[in-house]
């Protein structure tokens, strides 16, 4: 056992994983990888938004083809363990195991960083076949050929966090090159490779047709369905976690739609939608909801993308953050595209990244936890201009709305319909929920805002559920070339506030005031109207 060659390290890792509370069985994977060990199709890159369990995954396969430890104790109980090859490759292969993303104390270079993978691999090499005279400063691949060539062994690669060099600043972009370079003398045509798997968030670089690394077959989330219900979790999956989860506290706090709401909504090629597993682990263990993937610097990904192309996605943004979708060419993002110069790459790079999710040819936000970091990204950029503007008098506005002064959030309205985007000029109930929103933008630090939440005999425009039991929520019902005093009437018909009262015989959910909102615009005046009721 070393560093690189049947390490214990991954091992460890996913018994631990396997002994957590929240477990989730995925290594039906691994009977899709067996039958391509030694085969032409034996190269996979799996690629992921961070935290979406990639090295985990990665970690699993390493720990069942693996020498470095028997692992029946963990695999027995799994789905792979009624495969009939399960015995046959179990802990039966020599396993080299990279994560590219470690890198030497104080490295300050390329070739320090890919010297220390070499050197160790190696080392490791020549611990384990003490007959050969291997020259530890030697190109792996030729140390790797002679050994093959002598002995016949082969290997099992598994590289973790493929791309990490491309974001490590002390790697120019000729270096690059020469890292794809050493990845395809390690890995193309090798022989002792028996099989590679790969896994990263950014996609394979494309540099030509010939590409270094084109052996490889790509699996992501919005293109491929191969594979998509392995990383994130599914529905049946939370299913059963939040089983684990009533059971296991006595005092739950957080009801399965709110785990719904906060971290579902990542479509798959499949149609499949994936949960965040981590943000769901998190949730769970913590016995409480908040930005877990999210709290690490995604509002500032978020911005680092757009910052440039403002103009060109403003609109956009507002109708995605209404829960609108748009529609976008989704394109391949390679690892070289550095520079993101038209709207259809910037939303291809926030895919890959998990910031967008992709379906029938639109991109949206995918739950309240991105929503949350794009609310904070319109509040904090002046260079957002209206979007800026309106998010920072929402203050205002909610004051007015509770205060029951129509004339102030009719105002507000008039003068968000001033500004200059094609997005206020209503043209459809979506393009007026998108300025609510945004004019709205302030109570998301006081209430869980749903858009076309079920309620009562039908779906209300927007519910405002107050994060105090005692605070006043608010119902708001949107019409367009109709009156409020309609809106105010479809929410006492369709009893929307029932969402807010509680079930007959329990006691109610929120205590304080209930109030309908009725907003209306005409078409043809351009103008506003506002009627607040408690109900």
């Amino acid at each position: 056992m070393g560093r690189f060659l049947n390490s214990i390290t991954p091992v460890d890792a996913y018994r631990s994983t396997v002994s957590g509370k929240y477990f989730v069985d995925k290594s039906k994977l691994i009977g899709e990888l067996i039958p391509e060990l030694g085969m032409d199709e034996r190269f996979f890159c799996f690629t992921r938004p961070r935290r979406f369990g990639k090295s985990i995954m990665a970690n699993m396969v390493a720990a069942f083809f693996g020498k470095a430890a028997d692992t029946k104790d963990i695999f027995h109980k799994l789905t792979i363990s009624s495969f009939a090859e399960y015995s046959r490759h179990l802990n039966q292969h020599d396993i080299i195991y990279i994560d590219f993303s470690k890198v030497p104390r104080a490295c300050k270079s390329y070739q320090q960083y890919i010297n220390r993978i070499q050197d160790g691999i190696n080392s490791d090499l020549a611990e384990a076949y003490p007959d050969f005279s291997i020259d530890i400063g030697g190109a792996v691949w030729d140390v790797l050929s002679d050994i093959f060539q002598k002995t016949g062994c082969k290997f099992i690669f598994i590289l973790d966090e493929w791309d990490a060099v491309f974001h490590m600043p002390f790697i120019t972009e000729a270096e690059r090159r020469e890292y794809l370079l050493f990845l395809k003398s390690l890995l193309k045509g090798n022989a002792f490779a028996e099989l590679v798997y790969m896994t990263g968030i950014l996609p394979i670089a494309k540099y030509s047709d010939g590409s270094e690394l084109n052996m490889f077959k790509e699996y992501n989330m919005a293109v491929k369905m191969r594979f998509c219900e392995y990383f994130g979790f599914t529905d049946s999956e939370v299913d059963a976690l939040y089983n684990v989860y009533l059971k296991s506290n006595a005092h739950p706090r957080i009801a399965r739609a709110d785990l719904r709401i906060w971290y579902d909504g990542y479509y798959t090629k499949a149609g499949i939608k994936l949960y965040n597993p981590r943000s769901i682990i998190c949730a769970l263990t913590d016995n409480e909801l908040g930005n877990y993937w999210t709290s690490s610097g995604t509002y500032d990904s978020i911005f680092e993308y757009i910052k440039g192309s403002i103009k060109d996605v403003q609109d956009d943004l507002t109708l995605m953050f209404a829960g609108g979708a748009v529609p976008s060419d989704i394109q391949e993002y390679a690892a070289s595209s550095m520079h993101l110069e038209t709207r259809d790459e910037i939303y291809s790079a926030m895919v890959v990244y998990g910031l967008l999710t992709y379906k029938d040819g639109h991109v949206s936000i995918p739950n309240k936890e991105l929503m949350d970091s794009y609310a904070s990204m319109m509040k904090r950029e002046k260079s957002l201009g209206y979007i800026y503007n309106l998010a920072n008098i929402s203050k205002k506005m909610l004051a007015a709305t509770l205060a029951g002064d129509t004339k102030t959030v009719t105002e507000i309205l008039e003068y968000a319909h001033d500004t200059e985007s094609p997005v206020f000029s209503y043209n459809s109930e979506i393009e007026l929920a998108a300025v609510v929103n945004l004019v709205y933008l302030a109570a998301r630090d006081r209430y869980r805002i749903e858009r076309e939440d079920k309620a009562g005999k039908g779906y209300v425009d927007f519910i405002f559920y107050p994060e105090h039991k005692n605070a006043d929520a608010i119902i708001l019902e949107l019409k367009a070339d109709n009156t409020p005093e309609a809106a105010i009437q479809q929410i006492i018909t369709k009893n929307y506030a029932l969402r807010l009262k509680g079930k007959l015989g329990e006691s109610p959910r929120f205590t304080g005031r209930i109030l309908a909102v009725g907003i209306s615009y005409d078409k043809k005046t351009k103008s506003h109207s506002c009627k607040i009721t408690a109900l």
